[in-house]
């Protein structure tokens, strides 16, 4: 069994997807391992990492639209405001969604489907420097 770590710095613009399959699929590939588990991880509360289609870039687009209506910025509602109106909605979209995501490994790969790709899903407007840890695990 060999076990491979990775930690990928993502630098956002802002509120929007980032994309990290080829990222991923690379260090898959560096790792060694042929068949087994790749898990990624984000860390930090106020992003994501969702597994998503990547042909239409409207999915995404229809995504934020979503997001944005289930948990708008400024809402009255909330009381942690320190680092302005998209901080407490920051910290539920990340909730609602997932900091983690288990893939198979296929052939030194992710098995992933044919639209499927990677993303770092940002929640705040300003741009942040995100790290997300990759542990592969096989053989």
């Amino acid at each position: 069994m060999k076990i491979s770590q990775k930690e990928l710095t993502i630098t956002t613009d802002g509120r929007g997807f980032y994309e990290l399959t080829g990222k991923l699929q690379d260090a898959v590939r560096e790792s060694g391992i042929s068949a087994g588990m790749c898990h990624v991880f984000v860390r930090h509360t106020s992003a994501s990492i969702t597994i998503c289609e990547n042909a239409d870039p409207d999915v995404l687009l229809d995504l934020e639209s979503f997001m944005s209506r289930l948990v708008p910025d400024g809402d009255s509602m909330f009381r942690h405001t320190a680092e302005g109106p998209d901080d407490m909605p920051a910290h539920v979209r990340s909730i609602l969604t997932q900091s983690d995501l288990n893939l198979p490994i296929s052939d030194a790969r992710c098995a992933l489907g044919t639209w499927q790709g990677i993303y770092l899903w940002e929640h705040r407007h300003a741009a942040h420097s995100r790290k997300v840890l990759l542990t592969m695990t096989g053989s």
